[in-house]
């Protein structure tokens, strides 16, 4: 990763290290880790600085949830209080809080079935969070936290916001510039809009995108069901689509059956 990686969690390293400060305590997150608004959005720091260049997989997602930025921020404290330089205690709180709770499993399970892991060479795509940490990036059409209203954003009309849209020319920019090599897996509208950005302006080949996939979200389960098989198109209710959700299957088997990591 490289030092201008860093900035950002030095410079609120010193908040990261205080004890004293209860980040759970705040809602969304303390105001001293505000980082931009609109009015509208609220942009917090949390530590999901990390970037690992050579990953075979880079998983995108909308935006860091609070409960995974307090997981990156209780991981990052802990680990710098023990002694760990910064590289290091921003690369755990990465890996510890990226797709962290039940939505992780979801994930797993797709990629499980898509053929990922197989590809890989590797038992499980659980590994990713593991032992193979090497073999993936996780990262979001918007890096850092962002909430609506101290809610979560759900990526709603993200290309309709200056503010969002200048965080995707940045930092997602910055990321797509270190893997030009890698399979790109957006999940959900927000990531995909990220990544088709991206690809009008030359910085990621759409050969290397696998879109359509459902976001993991535990509001998406029927849809994530459905698309792994364990649903009949029978039993889907009004609102999930199977079309292009079967559309979305098939390439992405195709995608991955004839992928070369």
């Amino acid at each position: 990763m490289a030092t201008d990686d860093l900035h950002l969690f030095r410079h609120y390293a010193g908040l990261l290290r205080d004890p004293g400060v209860d980040f759970a305590a705040h809602t969304p997150l303390p105001a001293a880790l505000r980082m931009a608004s609109d009015g509208r959005h609220e942009i917090y720091y949390a530590p999901f600085d990390f970037l690992n260049p050579h990953a075979k997989i880079v998983l995108v997602g909308i935006a860091p949830g609070r409960a995974q930025a307090l997981v990156a921020l209780d991981t990052a404290r802990s680990q710098l209080l023990a002694g760990a330089n910064d590289a290091t205690a921003a690369a755990a709180a990465k890996y510890a809080a990226s797709w962290s709770g039940p939505i992780r499993s979801h994930l797993m399970r797709m990629l499980d079935f898509l053929g990922v892991a197989a590809r890989l060479g590797i038992a499980s795509t659980a590994a990713f969070w593991t032992a193979r940490t090497d073999l993936v990036h996780m990262t979001a059409a918007i890096r850092y936290p962002v909430f609506t209203g101290g809610k979560n954003y759900n990526g709603s009309g993200v290309d309709r916001s200056p503010l969002l849209l200048e965080r995707i020319d940045t930092d997602f920019a910055a990321e797509c510039g270190h893997l030009r090599r890698a399979l790109v897996i957006p999940l959900g509208a927000a990531a995909q809009v990220a990544c088709d950005r991206m690809v009008a302006q030359g910085r990621l080949d759409p050969a290397r995108i696998l879109a359509g996939l459902p976001h993991p979200s535990g509001a998406n389960a029927e849809r994530v069901a459905y698309f792994l098989g364990q649903k009949a198109r029978g039993h889907l209710s009004a609102q999930t689509r199977p079309e292009p959700l079967d559309a979305a299957r098939e390439q992405a088997l195709q995608r991955i059956a004839a992928w070369s990591p």
